[in-house]
C-alpha cells in the first residue's frame, strides 16, 4: 500500500486522525513537514474495508509517512471485528510458560505474526508492541499486558514475539522503559513515581532492555518519575534516555508516550514537553486525542539541532516496512497465518 511516490523526510512528531475517513485537517496536519507518523484508534476502524481505504489515503497524502496502532491483544487491541484474530493478553504466554517453555514461544511467535500479518495486510506499518513491564501484581494499567514477573522470561517471550512481527515484515517498539510496572499509579490519568534506586530498576525492570540487544527496534519510555535517578520522567530525562543509547547500546527510535497523558504534564505545555522530549533524546513525540494540542505543537515546535533531527529522521524511516505484503484474502490461505491462527485460539480458550 505504500506509495513510491517521491518522500519528503520524516518529522519528530506523530498524530492521531478524527475519524474514519480524513478531513480536510486532518491532510492539513498530515502534510505539515513536522509530521512523521500517525497512530490509529479504536475510533478509526469501521471494518477491514474502511480501515485499507483510511491508510491508503493517509500514504497518499504523505508517501512514506509511519502508520501506527497500539493493537498488543488483551484489553490494549484497537481492531477486533471484521475477521481480525483477538489476540491473547501477554499474561497469558505468561502463564503458558511457567507449564511449557518451548510450546510458549512458539505461542509467542505466532501471535507476533498474526498480528502483524493482519496489520500489514490493512496497510498499518506498527504496532506499538511488545510491553517490556514486569509484572508486580500492582499495577492496574499494565497488569496482564505484561509477560511475567521474572525479566528473563519477559525478555525470551518478547524476542519470540518479535520474530514473528519480524516474519511479517514488521518493526517492534518496547515499552515503557525502564518500567512502568512497579508504580502503581496510571500515567493516562496521574503522575506515576518509583521510589526505587537505580540499581534495583537496572538489574529487575530494565534488564530485558540489554538482552534483546539488537532485536530491539524501537523503545518507548514510561511517563513515570524515578526521583532517586532523575526529577524528570523518563521520557524527558537525558540521564534516562542517554542511559539507553550508551549502556544497553540501543540504536533504534525513541518514542515519547503521549505528550497530552497527565504523566506528560510536569514539562508544562505540550510544545514544551515536545522540546524537553527531543531534547532528552527522544526521536519522535506522540500527541493524541487533542486536534487542538496537535495543532499548537506543530505551530509552536522549533528544532534546536537539525544534525540530530536528520538521524531521527532516517531511524523513523527504516521504521517502515518496505518488501511486499499478503493482502487479506491470500492471507486468509496462507499455511503459516492458519496454523498460527489455530495456536491462538488454543491459548484463548484455556
Amino acid at each position: 500500500m505504500n506509495t513510491t511516490t517521491t518522500r519528503t523526510p520524516l518529522g519528530p512528531v506523530m498524530l492521531d486522525v478524527v475519524g474514519t475517513s480524513l478531513d480536510e485537517q486532518d491532510i492539513r496536519r498530515i502534510q505539515h513537514p513536522f509530521t512523521g507518523g500517525v497512530i490509529l484508534f479504536a475510533r478509526n476502524f469501521q471494518d477491514r474495508r474502511q480501515l485499507c481505504a483510511l491508510t491508503e489515503a493517509i500514504h497518499m497524502a504523505r508517501p512514506g509517512v509511519l502508520i501506527a496502532v497500539d493493537h498488543e491483544g488483551g484489553r490494549v487491541q484497537r481492531f477486533k471485528t471484521d475477521g481480525f484474530t483477538r489476540l491473547p493478553a501477554m499474561r497469558k504466554l505468561g502463564e503458558l510458560w511457567d507449564r511449557d517453555v518451548l510450546e510458549a514461544t512458539r505461542a509467542a511467535t505466532d501471535v507476533g505474526f498474526v498480528l502483524a500479518a493482519e496489520l500489514r495486510a490493512c496497510g498499518v506499518d506498527l504496532s506499538f508492541t511488545p510491553v517490556l513491564d514486569l509484572d508486580f501484581g500492582q499495577s492496574g494499567v499494565i497488569g496482564d499486558r505484561a509477560f511475567h514477573r521474572d525479566p528473563r522470561v519477559v525478555a525470551v517471550l518478547a524476542k519470540s514475539l518479535n520474530h514473528g512481527l519480524a516474519l511479517a515484515g514488521m518493526a517492534n517498539c518496547g515499552k515503557h522503559y525502564p518500567g512502568h510496572g512497579y508504580a502503581e499509579a496510571d500515567s493516562h490519568v496521574a503522575i506515576p513515581v518509583d521510589e526505587r534506586t537505580l540499581d534495583e530498576i537496572v538489574k529487575d525492570d530494565a534488564a530485558p532492555y540489554g538482552w534483546m540487544g539488537l532485536g530491539l527496534a524501537a523503545v518507548m519510555p514510561a511517563h513515570v518519575i524515578y526521583p532517586k535517578v532523575d526529577k524528570h520522567p523518563a521520557g524527558f530525562s537525558r540521564k534516562w534516555l542517554r542511559m539507553l543509547r550508551k549502556d544497553f547500546n540501543f540504536q533504534g527510535v525513541i518514542f515519547s508516550d503521549d505528550l497530552s497523558m497527565e504523566g506528560a504534564s510536569v514539562a508544562g505545555t505540550v510544545v514544551d514537553g515536545a522540546h524537553a522530549a527531543l531534547k532528552a533524546g527522544c526521536d519522535m513525540v506522540l500527541i493524541c486525542n487533542s486536534p487542538d494540542k496537535a495543532d499548537q505543537l506543530l505551530d509552536g515546535l522549533r528544532i534546536a539541532d537539525e544534525e540530530a533531527a536528520r538521524a531521527s529522521s532516517a531511524r523513523i524511516a527504516a521504521m517502515v516496512p518496505q518488501g511486499d505484503f499478503l493482502g487479506w484474502d491470500a492471507l486468509q490461505r496462507d499455511a503459516r497465518y492458519l496454523a498460527a491462527r489455530k495456536t491462538i485460539k488454543s491459548l484463548m480458550a484455556d
